[in-house]
């Protein structure tokens, strides 16, 4: 019941059907005493373990918004009580360790859901249905910029400051997991490089550039920092696809995913801008609600532990390029687990 995990409580969670809060836990009695300050929540819902919620409040499910070194034994726990799990992303900090939630989840016919959350929203949406339709032509290159300025301020460093990877693990991986919707393809080969200007306030690698080879020729190019100077960018960051035929550009003015535009401009013809779905629930919302609804109709969910095995790798293949600074390859998935192993 961090920062995060009170937000979840405050924005999220009252606000998708089907879903009611049994119990609350965490090992901090001050994240707690802030839960119940700033969401009201009764003190006889708290508690100070995952087991004691469990054995006091018998729920069907966990929602899991611990720091990441949480995750997986968090999860662990839940999945061996015989509770399906919605984990915040990254849900592992390695693939083997993923591997096992995933044929935990399996073994025991229970859903395992990562929140990718940025998946959730109708710009993306709208991409992956333009890149399927190919009115363009072959789609040969994809660019992505996100841009933020993120220093210390008078409190002091942030927790995404002191993380070993605060740009490729801790937020890259959404611009990642919205390249296997929008491609729906998975990567063959990543180069990264990843640095920290000794001004920051970060520890970890604050910059990242690099390139993503996907089947079909597509190379996709990142370039992501918390420490620019430049425009802002929208938190999903500013898109450009190129194809044999025209561009498509997904971007957006505010940081309010709703004012997203989508524009098709063809070589030949006429700009225009793309219509968006509608998605009544979006962002958190969308993930819960995606979880639910799966749960009841006995399916996998869309961003199920499964599939996010490839995100994931894509994810650590990007680390691994960036410290090794040498290409990575990927590939898989092994029969057994789904996962992508990089060399």
């Amino acid at each position: 019941m961090g920062p995060h995990g009170r937000g979840w409580a405050r924005q999220v969670t009252p606000f998708v059907a089907g879903v009611e809060v049994v119990a609350y836990a965490d090992t901090d009695s001050h994240a707690l005493d802030r839960l119940r300050e700033e969401a009201g929540v009764p003190a006889e819902l708290c508690f100070a373990s995952l087991a004691e919620a469990i054995a006091a409040a018998h729920p069907e499910a966990a929602l899991v918004t611990t720091a990441i070194g949480g995750h997986v034994p968090v999860t662990r726990d839940a999945l061996e009580a015989g509770l399906h799990v919605l984990v915040e992303k990254p849900f592992a900090p390695t693939l083997e360790a993923a591997g096992e939630l995933v044929g935990m989840a399996a073994g025991r016919s229970l859903t395992l859901m990562v929140s990718q959350n940025y998946r959730f929203f109708p710009a993306p949406r709208a991409l992956a249905a333009l890149v399927r339709e190919s009115d363009l032509g072959s789609l040969f290159e994809v660019a992505i910029d996100f841009r933020r300025y993120s220093p210390a301020d008078g409190r002091g460093r942030n927790r995404h400051h002191s993380e070993e990877q605060p740009l490729l693990v801790d937020m890259a991986v959404h611009h990642f997991d919205l390249l296997r919707l929008i491609l729906g393809r998975e990567p063959q080969r990543v180069s990264f490089e990843a640095w920290n200007p000794a001004w920051t306030a970060f520890s970890g690698p604050s910059v990242a550039v690099g390139t993503m080879d996907f089947p079909g020729s597509i190379v996709a190019s990142y370039r992501g920092s918390w420490v620019s100077a430049g425009p802002v960018t929208p938190w999903a960051g500013e898109w450009r696809l190129e194809f044999e035929h025209g561009e498509i550009t997904w971007t957006s003015p505010t940081d309010n995913f709703g004012a997203d535009v989508v524009a098709i401009r063809p070589r030949q013809g006429e700009a225009r801008n793309a219509p968006l779905p509608v998605i009544q629930n979006t962002g958190p919302l969308g993930t819960l609600t995606e979880f639910v609804t799966a749960i009841r109709e006995g399916r996998e969910t869309e961003t199920s532990g499964r599939d996010n095995l490839g995100t994931l790798a894509l994810t650590l293949a990007a680390v691994e390029s960036a410290t090794r600074r040498e290409p990575v390859t990927l590939y898989g998935p092994s029969t057994s687990t789904g996962v992508a192993a990089a060399i």
